[in-house]
């Protein structure tokens, strides 16, 4: 039985879908003004892993990730690059495809777009309105926050609470501090559309309400993103969703944890902000999954480049044995197979679906398959072994690899006697005083892993 910790009743619960063997699940995408940066690329891996999971379990799983191509963000952008919203946004989808496909992301079975949802969005706001839960103020419309008694459950915060430091800015014309946009009046010069209340364009919320009601229905199985949108957006969603349909609007919220930037909040003006779109230049985008994943998905995690070292050296002891072990399958011959050992990969198989079972604990699942990577290496060193007890090895492997998102193959490496040639090119470089290709040969090979270290014998290399 899975279990998912679910945010609005902060306990593990028992998961229970709507229709038996089914799961509707919606995660809020990126708003596409710019490359995804490090903490977009978190929800995208820790909930493709759920579904790779949940598909593994033998759910049919309909997942849709939207993209919010209008907004002032983008509308900013337009005027600073002198581009339409549509061809910035446009860029900025196949630009989220390529980064999230890198970090092996499957894509959503649907991708919707704010742009393509307008009647719908006007729809929708216009049964609030006639519902007596929002209303239309020269050319903008609101929700009235207070019409919906459940307002804050989500986040755990009263109205009362709420209402300390709430304010009304310039420009705003709302009833109370409290109540959002549905809707605001276009300005001039603003991509816009027609509607009963005037030309305009939707507010944030009322996008993933409408996006998740049109594609999975009144109800859904999991609502998921990233912890930041808790409060305002998730908790506006449901009261917008529930005063409109009156029913449940999500039965499990999920949300993944912050990242930090080596111990600090990241955020663009400490210039700690990293987009995904520069670092799989630097790093293999298989080593960041593992990375990324290797931390529950609720906790926060730190990012920087020792620990993605470590990551990448994990992945390969991993990889390695793997590799070893199709080697072996190869030349092995009729050896009786060993039960205990098939008894073994069978027990850690359970173990792992036990942690993935546990509010889809990958953290320890990685403990798991490192276990039976032990276990491998063992076996490996036996001096005959069985081809049926490899294979089993390798099916297991490949199960979570397939579960986790992570790739068993290997990116090739340098022979050791690719590496003594480039390490007598740099010495020779060094003699001639031709620093900067010293330096880089050094570079390149840091880059792949290897430790130069100067000995009495001359420099030793090892595998990082």
């Amino acid at each position: 039985m899975v279990r998912i910790y679910n945010t609005i009743t902060r306990r593990k619960e028992d998961f229970k879908p709507l229709e038996e063997g089914k799961v509707s699940m919606y995660v809020c995408g990126p708003t596409v003004y710019n490359y995804i940066h490090i903490g977009n690329a978190r929800p995208a891996i820790a909930f493709d892993t759920v579904r790779r999971y949940l598909e593994y379990k033998g759910y049919e799983v309909k997942y849709v990730s939207n993209f919010t191509d209008v907004d002032d963000k983008l509308i900013k952008a337009s005027k600073e690059l002198g581009e339409t919203v549509p061809e910035i946004a446009e860029r900025f989808i196949e630009a989220f495809f390529e980064d999230t496909g890198a970090l092996n992301v499957k894509k959503a079975d649907v991708h919707p777009r704010v742009m393509d949802h307008m009647p719908d969005i006007v729809e929708f706001i216009k049964v609030l309105i006639d519902k007596g839960h929002a209303y239309e103020s020269a050319g903008d419309v609101y929700f009235k926050t207070r019409s919906f008694d459940g307002y804050g459950k989500l986040s755990q915060q009263s109205v009362d609470d709420l209402k300390v430091g709430a304010r009304i800015d310039a420009g705003e014309k709302k009833q109370d501090p409290l109540d959002f946009a549905l809707w605001k009046e276009a300005k001039d010069g603003e991509i816009n559309w027609e509607s009963p209340w005037g030309n305009g364009r939707p507010g944030w919320h009322i996008e993933c309400s409408v996006m998740a009601r049109e594609h999975l229905g009144d109800t859904i199985d999991i609502h998921a993103g990233g912890q930041d949108l808790t409060f305002p957006h998730h908790e506006n969603e449901i009261a917008q969703s529930e005063c409109m349909t009156d029913e449940t609007f999500a039965n499990y919220w999920m949300h993944n944890g912050y990242i930090n930037i080596d111990n600090t909040k990241m955020s663009k003006s400490l210039g700690n902000f990293i987009l995904v779109h520069d670092i799989i230049k630097e790093i293999e985008p298989n080593v960041l999954r593992y990375f990324m994943i290797s931390v529950h998905y609720r906790n926060p995690i730190n990012y920087n480049r020792e620990l993605v070292d470590a990551a990448r050296n994990s992945l390969m002891r991993i990889q390695d044995s793997y590799h070893q072990a199709a080697e072996r399958a190869e030349k092995a011959v009729g050896t009786e197979a060993d039960e205990k050992v098939l008894l073994a990969i069978d027990d850690n198989l359970k173990q792992f679906e036990a942690f993935m079972d546990d509010d889809f604990n990958t953290a320890n699942a990685i403990t798991a398959w490192h276990e039976l990577t032990g276990e491998l290496n063992k076996y490996l060193r036996q001096p005959s072994t069985s081809k049926e007890v490899l294979q089993k090895f390798m099916k297991v492997f490949e199960t979570y690899s397939e579960i986790l998102g992570v790739s068993l193959d290997r990116k090739e490496l340098l022979l050791d006697e690719e590496i003594e040639t480039l390490i007598e090119e740099r010495e020779a470089a060094r003699k001639n005083k031709d620093f900067a290709r010293a330096d880089e040969i050094r570079d390149s090979l840091k880059a792949e892993g290897i430790v130069l270290e100067d000995t009495k014998d001359g420099v030793r290399f090892k595998r990082g």
